[in-house]
C-alpha cells in the first residue's frame, strides 16, 4: 500500500506552494518529512516545519549525514533558545549538545518527558542519530494529548485538578537493576544538582491551547496522595499514554534527525541492542512553565 503524502498549507504562507512532503507514519502521533535538507532551511520550509510539528507532535527526517554539530544547533536554534542539559555537560566541542552514548550508560529506556524535573521542561528537541546498531536501538514516541483525550470523564474530572512532584533525584538502580559501571557514572553525573519541582498532572500546550499528561519517569509521587496510591494511579495513566494507538516506533539510521514536541510527548529508547554501538546528539530549547487549566503554573520546591 503506497504511503500518502500530506501537504501542509500553514495560513502564513497565504496559500502559497508547500516546500514540503509531510507523510504520517502513524494514525494519532509522528510524520516523515522529505524535500528538507536541514542545513539549509529557508524561512517558508521552517514555517512549514513548524506547523507539522504542533500537529504530529514528532517529525523524522532521513538523509542529513552531512549535518555538522554546529549545523545541528543552528538547526535546533530556528525552535527556540538553546539549553544546555540542567546537570550534564555538553559534548566536547558543542556549546549544547547532550551525547548519550549507549557504551557509556546513555540509554534512555524509561518513558520520560525531558527535564520534568526543572520548572521550564524543554520545549522541544532535535535528535541526531550518529552511530546506530545494526539491529535494535529504535525509538518510541508517545502522544500525552491523545492520552488525555481518551482518559474517561470520571478520570478525567480526577486528573485535572492533580499535581506531581517530579525531580533527577531518584532511586535509577531500583529502576535499572542491570545498570552498569559506565550507567552509573552517567547517573552521578544526572544528580550532581537536585532539582525538585511541582507541575500539574494536566497542562495546557502553549500553542495549540491541547491538554495533555505531564508525567513520566521523573515524576516521584502525587500531591496529597500517598506513595502506594500515587505509583497506583501512575501505571493507570501511563496506560493510557502508551497504549501502541498513541505511539510511534522509528527504526534509526545514520543522520536521521528527529524533532520532537516535548509539550505533548513521551519518549522510549529500547535497550535491545546489546554490546553494538549507539550513538546519539541532542540539542533541546528553552520551555514555558507549564500551566494547569486554571492558569496557575509549576513551582519550584527545591
Amino acid at each position: 500500500m503506497q504511503m500518502q503524502t500530506e501537504r501542509i498549507k500553514p495560513a502564513a504562507l497565504n496559500g502559497t506552494t508547500p516546500c514540503i512532503d509531510v507523510r504520517p507514519i502513524a494514525g494519532r502521533i509522528g510524520a516523515e518529512i522529505h524535500n528538507v535538507d536541514l542545513k539549509h532551511v529557508t524561512p517558508a520550509a521552517f514555517a512549514e516545519i513548524y506547523q507539522a510539528l504542533l500537529r504530529h507532535k514528532v517529525l523524522f527526517f532521513r538523509g542529513q549525514t552531512h549535518l555538522s554539530t554546529s549545523d545541528h544547533e543552528n538547526f535546533a536554534s530556528m525552535f527556540g533558545t538553546p539549553e544546555a542539559h540542567p546537570t550534564i555537560p555538553p559534548a566536547e566541542g558543542s556549546r549544547y549538545v547532550l551525547e548519550l552514548d549507549g557504551a557509556k550508560g546513555g540509554r534512555a529506556s524509561s518513558w520520560h518527558t525531558d527535564t520534568t524535573f526543572t520548572i521550564r521542561p524543554y520545549k522541544a528537541s532535535v535528535l541526531r542519530g550518529v552511530t546506530i546498531p545494526d539491529v535494535g536501538g529504535d525509538t518510541v514516541w508517545a502522544n500525552t494529548a491523545a492520552a488525555y483525550g481518551d482518559l474517561p470523564n470520571h478520570l478525567r474530572v480526577l486528573v485535572d485538578s492533580l499535581w506531581a512532584q517530579h525531580s533527577n533525584d531518584y532511586d535509577y538502580a531500583a529502576r535499572h537493576a542491570t545498570m552498569d559501571k559506565n550507567a552509573s557514572h552517567v547517573t552521578n553525573k544526572l544528580v550532581s544538582t537536585i532539582h525538585r519541582v511541582e507541575h500539574p498532572v494536566v497542562h495546557v500546550h502553549p500553542e495549540t491551547k491541547e491538554r495533555a499528561l505531564l508525567l513520566g519517569s521523573f515524576m516521584q509521587r502525587f500531591v496529597g496522595v500517598s506513595q502506594q496510591e500515587s505509583q497506583y494511579l501512575y501505571d493507570l495513566l501511563q496506560r493510557y499514554v502508551t497504549r501502541l494507538e498513541n505511539t510511534a516506533r522509528w527504526r534509526w539510521t545514520t543522520g536521521d534527525v528527529v524533532v520532537w514536541d516535548n509539550y505533548a510527548t513521551q519518549h522510549y529508547a529500547i535497550d535491545d541492542y546489546g554490546d553494538q554501538d549507539r550513538i546519539v546528539q541532542r540539542v533541546s530549547v528553552r520551555g514555558d512553565i507549564p500551566r494547569a487549566i486554571d492558569g496557575s503554573q509549576s513551582r519550584a520546591v527545591q
